[in-house]
């Protein structure tokens, strides 16, 4: 790179292209049946994650890296839709267990031919090792953002000269002697 930040910003383009044109996908699954991106993403989050055990509003956010109060926000949207249920958790009362729903479960189950064809071809460039090394690396990046949002907002704290828009500012007028 010599000094020259050129391929840093032709990566960081990349991804902002990558990423527009996979929400433009997602957005894409959603309509198919009748949801918002986020609505999508959050059902299918939660059938997936219940795989694994039980699910509640803060492993839906952790999965998704949103807040909870956001997931909380969409899941009530999927709940009045009759794609989720919320119960009480049996042994935390405090916690509420989320469930797909059959309506919802159909909803997926529908889509899923149609989904599981375009991700084979976003991803086909890739080789499953391929795969599996972007999918470490992208969970690294995400960590390492993390630590970078941390630093900047201290940085932004210890600043004490916050940055001016020079074309703001008042011309200086020479004094005459």
């Amino acid at each position: 790179m010599n000094g020259s930040d050129q391929e840093f910003r032709r990566l960081v383009h990349s991804l902002f292209g990558f990423f527009s044109r996979h929400q433009t996908i997602r957005e894409g699954h959603a309509a198919v049946i009748g949801l918002a991106g986020i609505e999508y993403t959050t059902l299918i989050s939660i059938r997936h994650l219940a795989a694994l055990g039980d699910v509640h509003v803060r492993a839906v956010a952790d999965h998704l890296y949103l807040s909870g109060a956001f997931v909380t926000a969409v899941t009530n949207k999927l709940m009045a839709k009759g794609l989720i249920e919320k119960a009480s958790h049996p042994v935390d009362r405090r916690r509420l267990s989320l469930t797909v729903t059959a309506r919802g479960a159909e909803l997926l189950e529908r889509l899923a031919p149609t989904q599981t064809m375009v991700n084979d071809v976003q991803f086909d460039c890739l080789s499953a090792k391929e795969f599996h090394q972007l999918l470490d690396m992208a969970q690294r990046l995400v960590d390492s953002s993390d630590r970078a949002i941390a630093l900047q907002r201290y940085l932004a704290d210890v600043n004490v000269t916050p940055l001016r828009d020079k074309s703001s500012a008042k011309p200086t007028v020479p004094r005459k002697r």
